[in-house]
């Protein structure tokens, strides 16, 4: 039986670290010890197998666990369970890679655009891309919208919402959705640039569908989602149902659970979907580091057939005068997410929008830019 592989981070002293990664094997497979397994089929095909244990220094060691990859039933959050379920309730473990076959990969099916497919829809070239947040939560529709069209006005290539931002009683989806489309069409047509607004879609998957149906009406091309909320089940069944909506991963909860970022932001929630995976910056009011955000990046566009690529979407209290060095930093593939530096700029909202946008296109003047 085809194997993927669960590489897991375990603290542990080394006289005990072979029996508490066979405990590990067992605990993500079967939960039994073999003694109470009378299936010869189940020991030798499901039984977690212990395939390598590295120490990486002192009381910590890296355990690779290789999985049977029928248990994840191609399902998204099977798939997790399978990886991390139990184990995650055991604070001496991290989950911090996987492995899977080809053929697993293709299954969930991975983004919808990809990279290529969102330049193409704001109309870019070999550039970074930028993208703005609608916020604070609280506003009614209207004044959510006018902000939108602000921003719009100042070419921003995605506007999207606020993650906080559901179908609150002061702020409707449908009305927030009209509001906000409209303005940015509006604008749009104004500028001659091909703005997108990205709305956050919430609730059950019956709702969130709904709404997702609902921003086709207006003819949107662009979502964006909680995975960790929603469901990372919920999350694939959308991707797969909408195949010409694009959907931007929000890592609200992200944070939660003992799984490196690297495996959960870029692998994973590129191979559940994810067109865009927004993750926060390091410098900002999050704790990440270079390491790290250059890992999800990577993650998120190294080549990996037959999934498309996922454009990584720094984010995360990002002033305006460190842009030029996130962008050598993280290179032309990428979409800056700058919310408040923008936002705080009040009556020059608009023209702070179109100096960031001119600042991007200049950074890579000459590499091939739309």
């Amino acid at each position: 039986m085809e194997r993927m592989v669960a590489i897991y981070r375990v603290r542990s002293d080394a006289a005990s670290i072979e029996a508490r990664a066979r405990a590990i094997a067992l605990e993500q497979s079967v939960e039994l010890p073999p003694e109470a397994i009378f299936s010869e089929a189940v020991l030798r095909d499901v039984a977690g197998e212990v395939q390598a244990i590295g120490e990486l220094g002192p009381g910590l060691f890296e355990v690779r666990i290789g999985l049977a990859a029928a248990t994840a039933g191609c399902d998204a959050g099977q798939l997790l369970n399978m990886l991390f379920g139990n184990t995650s309730l055991q604070d001496d473990v991290t989950l911090w890679d996987a492995e899977f076959p080809e053929a697993m990969a293709a299954n969930f099916g991975g983004p919808n655009y990809g990279i290529s497919g969102l330049r193409k829809i704001c109309g870019a070239g070999n550039r970074a891309l930028t993208c703005a947040a609608v916020k604070p939560q609280g506003l009614p529709p209207a004044e959510l919208g006018a902000l939108a069209g602000r921003l719009a006005a100042g070419g921003i290539d995605f506007i999207k919402d606020d993650h906080g931002l559901a179908d609150q009683g002061y702020s409707r989806f449908a009305e927030r959705v009209r509001a906000c489309a409209g303005a940015v069409c509006h604008a749009s047509d104004d500028t001659g640039l091909l703005t997108s607004y990205v709305p956050n879609i919430s609730g059950d998957l019956n709702l969130a569908a709904a709404q997702i149906g609902l921003a086709m009406e207006e003819g949107i091309e662009a979502v964006m989602a909680e995975p960790m909320i929603l469901g990372l089940s919920n999350f694939n069944r959308l991707v797969r149902d909408f195949p010409g909506m694009a959907f931007f991963a929000h890592p609200a909860m992200g944070g939660a659970a003992r799984i490196a970022p690297p495996l959960l932001l870029g692998k994973l929630f590129r191979m559940f979907g994810a067109d865009a995976t927004i993750f926060p910056n390091y410098g900002g009011r999050f704790s990440y580091s270079p390491e790290t955000c250059k890992a999800i990046a990577d993650e998120a566009r190294r080549p990996w057939q037959p999934l498309k690529r996922t454009m990584p979407c720094p984010a995360g209290g990002m002033p305006l005068e460190r842009v030029p060095g996130i962008l050598d930093f993280y290179g032309p593939e990428t979409m800056l997410l700058i919310g408040g530096s923008l936002l705080a700029a009040g009556d020059r909202l608009t023209a702070e929008a179109v100096a960031l946008q001119a600042r991007v296109v200049r950074h890579f003047e000459g590499a091939g830019n739309a």
